[in-house]
């Protein structure tokens, strides 16, 4: 028991290093946590193959890439769909989310009011951001009763803690 519950803390340990930083290679994360670097190249595949990781990235300046705007819209559809009302609602959303790539997440949940679906999205104007509100109502008129936006300039305002999965290591 010892062995597996010393494998699960090395995972976790490992895992809450590549929050901090992925971009360190297995053999320098290896002597900082004390491992083999042959071990932390299993454990990190292992990671990856289990789908505990699904992908390595960046978490930019968004206002130097151009964006102005951060968006959370809260959605609440017009009815509870049935099962099969649902599938199709949601092979529609994927479908026209997949052609949004300021779109970086998109659920169904429950919210305030009675809200049904979340969408967080960058915009680098106001324009560009009221187009996209634009066409999103449009689009999704006939399924959707109500939505609320709750936008935050990246340019201005003053930012409590910035956006960035690093602080999910430090999480007990």
């Amino acid at each position: 028991m010892l062995g597996v519950e010393m494998k699960e803390q090395n995972e976790q340990t490992v895992l809450k290093e590549l929050l901090k930083n992925s971009r360190g290679s297995d053999r320098e994360l290896a002597k900082q946590l004390g491992l083999s670097q042959p071990t932390v190249s299993r454990i990190r595949a292992r990671l990856e193959k289990e789908g505990f990781i699904q992908t390595y990235t960046v978490v930019p300046d968004f206002t130097r890439l151009g964006y102005q705007i951060l968006a959370f819209t809260f959605v609440k559809l017009k009815s509870f769909p049935s099962r099969d009302e649902s599938r199709k609602i949601a092979a529609t959303a994927t479908e026209w989310l997949s052609k949004r790539p300021n779109v970086i997440f998109a659920a169904d949940g429950e919210g305030l009011g009675g809200k049904d679906l979340i969408m967080v999205s960058f915009h680098k104007s106001y324009a560009k951001y009221s187009d996209f509100m634009r066409t999103f109502a449009m689009d999704w008129g006939k399924t959707i009763s109500a939505f609320e936006t709750y936008t935050v300039s990246l340019e201005s305002g003053f930012k409590l803690k910035t956006l960035d999965l690093k602080y999910l290591a430090d999480d007990e």
